[in-house]
């Protein structure tokens, strides 16, 4: 029988233990508990301001602001800034017969083990170095089967369509309006409503295999002066987009040299239905590289460039005519107003309280002097070889774009006295010059376009030259660009400049340290690229409209706290530099900070633009206020110098040497002795 001091201290010790991890646990529990009542505070407080013009500090109640002033809840760390993760969620449906019912989870399992989280690309930045920003992404997936039902309905739709689409002496392909599948799909988009992702359907109907076929997007057939591009691809105005997989095989792209080109060979994914018979895995590995790449090019795009946030657009259409009347077919100002003024009256482009407005100005060109001067000082040319009956020489002209930009730039002052528009004081004001010229030659800026964005104009040409021959292909025939057609180019190139959407062919890889072209989604619904027509907007530009504006706002936001810590940091830490008062205050903005941070983000996740803006707006005041208490706090310091007295002699360390040293030298003068040879005694 043990005795009684044993079993008591046997008990202490396991009441000891308990105590231990029962406050372990309160501590955890504390730490990643949420402060109760602040999230229902921050959104009564967008509802009541949703503009967030007062700081929603200054009426928190003391028992909010007590817990707010635990720093486990947020730890001011760079980390947890840079840890911010957009999350991007994604439906895929398989549509047809011949998908098998383990395909969802197979092409689940590819797109999972391919994808990690990103930081979002910036291709032209302020900083020439700096192409990401600190805010990262990643992709929520659900890949489901359709309805037996949807891919019925579509796929006699599809028979229907190719059965009375007559066949055409240009291409072997047949021809049908994507708007008889698209209707379909869209009505079955509607019925998930309310939804709060995007959604990606993949079609294998099977409906017309004898007869290969691919979608028109315009009216009419392709002419031996107009080239129709056909394709497999449709992104829709709402958040849906859907591919093919049976339709073509297609191909456009450069048709001489260059990147981006979609081949008709096999070994694309749009293209994974066509040639040699495939597994099923190796089918579904190419729909995951088909998804991965819609999402990294339509769902995450690039930003063309940073896009800060101002309440007032004015956009100025400032048009240099040369002949004596103006010719507004291919260039009616109106119609590009009403391009964008049709989607902000949807809701779309615009954030919060942000205007738009639209103003043009006629400039006549025998009257500006500076314009042919810059018309003059950026033509340059050069040379190519075509055979005829022998190899001929040809000399062309063209613009170069950047000098024509230089001078536009430095003569800004005089285009305002010239065209009479005044200089706005508020507000982004993106001036687009357009030189229509009385000239009968072609002239292209920088060989290939008619439109060309910068960060801070558009610049856009037109001659007396209706058309040419691009130096791109679709389908086995040269596009035709249609010379005096300016208002698509310029709906692209405002859509760039204005609110930094990159073009559907362009996307920023960090890995190559440059900008990859590749024309897989440039058909269909989008206003950049040589091969659609259409100059409306799909979701894919108007979500980017927004989401860039806010992106850079974020960016701003935690690249502003990141320094006011690095500073807090060079002081010796927060809790040195902030007296007591200043320090409680300093924890209590910093996790309301960060939390407005997250709110921000979760909303930008949900597709609430309106909500992150108000976030983002409100955190300002926070963020504001902790630079002020770390700018008093740093004045209030005084230098201060204090003097230490010299360490003592190391009388130790010194002996111990000597000993040594004397220990080698006599060693060394005794080492006959002590290392003598001996001899064997024969």
């Amino acid at each position: 029988m043990l005795p009684s001091s044993a079993v008591f201290g046997g008990a202490s010790l396991l009441l000891l233990l308990l105590l231990l991890l029962t406050t372990t646990l309160s501590i955890t529990t504390t730490a990643s508990a949420p402060i109760i009542g602040l999230d229902s505070f921050l959104t009564q407080q967008a509802r009541l301001d949703p503009q967030a013009s007062s700081d929603s500090f200054l009426s928190l109640s003391s028992s909010l602001k007590k817990s707010l002033s635990l720093s486990h809840h947020h730890p001011p760390s760079i980390s947890s800034l840079l840890s911010l993760q957009l999350s991007v969620p994604v439906t895929v449906k398989l549509v047809g017969p011949d998908f098998p019912s383990s395909a969802p989870s197979i092409l689940h399992s590819f797109l999972s083990a391919s994808i990690s989280s990103d930081n979002f690309h910036i291709i032209a930045p302020f900083s020439p170095h700096l192409h990401h920003l600190s805010l990262t992404h990643s992709l929520h997936l659900d890949v489901s089967l359709s309805s037996s039902s949807l891919s019925s309905l579509l796929s006699d739709t599809l028979r229907s369509e190719v059965a009375k689409s007559p066949s055409s002496l240009r291409s072997p392909l047949l021809s049908v309006p994507y708007s008889s599948i698209d209707q379909i799909i869209r009505q079955d988009f509607e019925k998930e409503k309310p939804v709060q992702g995007f959604f990606i359907y993949l079609l294998n109907l099977g409906a017309s295999k004898s007869k290969p076929y691919a979608y028109s997007y315009g009216f009419g057939d392709s002419s031996p002066a107009f080239t129709k591009c056909l394709g497999s691809v449709w992104t829709g105005k709402d958040r849906y987009l859907w591919i093919d997989l049976a339709a073509g095989p297609v191909d456009y792209g450069p048709g001489l040299s260059g990147d981006g080109v979609l081949p008709r060979g096999e070994f694309h994914p749009l293209a994974a239905l066509h040639g040699r018979p495939k597994s099923q895995k190796a089918l579904l590995a190419d729909l995951a590289s088909l998804v991965w790449s819609a999402y990294q090019v339509l769902l995450v795009p690039s930003l063309r460039i940073p896009v800060p946030f101002e309440n007032s657009l004015i956009i100025q259409f400032i048009h240099i005519y040369g002949s004596d009347s103006k010719d507004i077919n291919g260039l009616d100002f109106k119609s590009i107003e009403r391009t964008f003024m049709d989607e902000v009256n949807d809701g779309a482009l615009l954030l919060g309280d942000q205007s738009l407005s639209f103003k043009t100005y006629d400039v006549r060109y025998s009257e500006c002097s500076i314009c042919s001067f810059a018309i003059s000082r950026a033509t340059t040319s050069y040379t190519s070889r075509y055979l005829f009956d022998n190899y001929t020489l040809i000399v062309n002209e063209y613009l170069d774009s950047k000098r024509l930009h230089q001078i536009l730039s430095e003569s800004t002052d005089e285009f305002r006295r010239l065209a009479g528009f005044p200089e706005e004081d508020f507000g982004r004001v993106l001036p687009v010059y357009v030189f229509d010229l009385d000239f009968n030659t072609i002239l292209l800026l920088d060989r290939y376009h008619q439109s060309v964005a910068f960060k801070d104009m558009v610049v856009a040409v037109r001659t007396k030259n209706t058309q040419t021959v691009s130096d791109y292909s679709c389908n086995g025939r040269h596009v035709f660009t249609q010379t005096r057609e300016l208002e698509r180019p310029l709906v692209g190139s405002i859509l760039q400049s204005m609110w930094g959407v990159s073009p559907t062919h362009l996307l920023w890889s960090p890995r190559h340290n440059s900008t990859l072209v590749d024309y897989t989604w440039s058909v269909g619904q989008t206003p950049f690229g040589p091969f659609s027509e259409i100059s409306s907007l799909s979701f894919v530009q108007k979500d980017a409209a927004r989401r860039n504006v806010l992106l850079t706002s974020l960016n701003y936001s935690i690249t502003s706290a990141i320094d006011v810590l690095e500073s807090i940091a060079s002081h010796g830490g927060d809790r040195k530099l902030l007296k007591q008062n200043r320090h409680t205050e300093f924890i209590q903005r910093w996790n309301l900070f960060k939390h407005k941070l997250d709110k921000a983000v979760s909303a930008l996740s949900h597709l609430d633009f309106e909500m992150a803006l108000c976030f983002l707006r409100s955190s300002d005041h926070d963020l504001y206020a902790i630079h002020s208490l770390i700018y008093q706090a740093s004045q209030e310091l005084e230098a201060s110098l204090v003097c230490f007295k010299d360490p003592p002699f190391p009388w130790t360390s010194a002996l111990m040497s000597a000993v040594v040293f004397f220990a080698v030298i006599f060693a060394y003068v005794k080492r006959d002795k002590l290392f003598r040879n001996k001899r064997k005694q024969f």
